[in-house]
């Protein structure tokens, strides 16, 4: 053997979102020193980056809840700590409008930390960002389906800049409806008008880009129902979208070792546990066009897991590091969103959000406990996934929880269990051992 990178070894440590404002490296406590030792160990560390790095220097863009922004620095705890992959692509890249996309780059770039996700147009969002390692070279390709649709990169043209911003998978959605529901529909889209909207839309817009009502399908208030038995919704992803992404795990196949996509994704199935239709349709595509492991994460609680093909399908991993109420500045919207005028602090904007920790984030333990998954590789096939349950805090102050330490026996039989149970549909059977899940593939 001449390299290294043909044994087919390789370790992957895996992580959900971290929204990271404090350092790391001061911290000794004994659990956390040895989470951190896993990730120094593995050959890949991994974690989405739910944080735009600024200084708070550009206009608040579109966010939803917490306008992000951390020191630049920080991004050097996280190479302290092991990390060395990182994912862009969420519903906070575009916090701070094309200003805090480019500057977020800047320093991601100066870091040291293999990125990608997000980029100056549409080709660069999507491309791959190249990690090598002593085991091989590794890329990772980051998109995300939530996000405000200002933050979407745009293609560049012969005449015109592309536009900042992430790679987006956008999803369809279809609501079936019984009789009596679909003619109410109908009825009241004559009745208000709204069939006299479209039709004018049709003599403006391209065709095909306003679908065509039928006897057995409308479109009500820019949603598309159908006539069926009974009521039911499936989502399907965006058709160019799916082409785009699978076209840049397949270019990475082809240029790397080993692939990894990564997912931000807060939309849900039946429930806030179970993945959307259009999501295990794209994490299987991308599996099937090459990918070694899927990582998603976005609704910061955990989901199930599944071994497609023999490779892992991570829907969502919850949270690792949660500190989106210590960021320092929120803009004027958000104040004026709790009723709060230009005197009050930022203190003053986190208390009266989660009405002083009874609500939200802070009264829900399920947000502060989740799982870093070891994936290890030999001789090119999956071996076997390592599920580590993780303690961020729960109940203690803002300033203190947030930041994971390996949970204790207590609480990991709780993480274990949800996970297992969530894990069960997908056919994933999880042995706990000395409170570590174990997939053995």
């Amino acid at each position: 053997m001449l390299y290294d990178a043909e044994s087919g070894d390789l370790t992957l440590v895996a992580s959900g979102d971290t929204m990271i404002t404090r350092k790391l490296s001061v911290f000794t406590e004994d659990r956390f020193t040895a989470l951190v030792d896993l990730f120094r160990s593995a050959d890949v560390g991994f974690t989405n980056l739910e944080m735009l790095m600024h200084e708070f220097e550009h206009s608040p863009g579109q966010a939803g809840g917490t306008f992000t922004g951390s020191d630049p620095s920080n991004l050097q705890e996280l190479v302290w700590a092991g990390i060395n992959l990182v994912s862009c692509a969420n519903n906070h890249g575009y916090d701070y409008g094309e200003g805090g996309v480019l500057t977020n780059l800047k320093h991601l770039r100066a870091s040291g930390l293999t990125h990608a996700g997000t980029g100056r147009n549409l080709s660069e969002a999507r491309a791959p960002g190249y990690l090598d390692t002593a085991n091989g070279r590794v890329a990772i390709i980051s998109a995300a389906s939530t996000f405000a649709e200002a933050g979407r990169a745009l293609d560049q043209r012969p005449d015109i800049l592309g536009r900042p911003g992430l790679n987006p998978l956008r999803f369809e959605t279809t609501y079936t409806v019984d009789r009596p529901a679909f003619d109410a529909l109908s009825r009241i889209s004559n009745e208000l008008g709204l069939e006299a909207r479209r039709a004018a839309e049709r003599r403006f817009r391209p065709r095909g880009a306003v679908p065509e009502d039928t006897d057995s399908e409308i479109h009500f208030l820019e949603q598309r129902f159908t006539l069926g038995e009974e009521f039911g919704v499936e989502t399907a992803p965006h058709a160019q979208d799916m082409e785009g992404n699978l076209k840049w795990v397949r270019e990475a196949k082809r240029m790397a070792d080993w692939v990894v996509v990564s997912f931000h994704c807060h939309e849900s199935g039946k429930t806030r546990d179970e993945p959307p239709e259009f999501l295990t349709t794209f994490a299987r595509a991308c599996i099937d066009a090459g990918a070694h492991a899927f990582i998603g994460h976005g609704p910061h609680v955990t989901r199930g897991i599944e071994i497609y093909e023999g490779r892992p399908i991570f829907y969502s991993l919850g949270n690792f590091i949660f500190q989106n109420d210590t960021v320092r500045w929120q803009p004027s919207y958000n104040y004026d969103l709790v009723k709060l005028d230009s005197e009050a602090t930022p203190a003053d904007f986190y208390d009266a959000r989660s009405e002083k920790g009874s609500r939200g984030f802070p009264a829900d333990s399920v947000y502060w406990e989740s799982v870093v998954a070891r994936c290890e590789w030999s001789e090119g096939a999956l071996k076997e996934v390592r599920l580590l349950p993780i303690d961020l805090g729960f109940g203690r102050p803002r300033s203190q929880r947030g930041r994971p330490v390996f949970a204790g026996a207590e609480l990991s039989r709780k993480v274990l269990e949800r996970v297992t149970r969530l894990s069960k549909p997908f056919g994933t059977a999880i042995r706990t051992e000395d409170g570590v899940g174990l997939v053995r593939v």
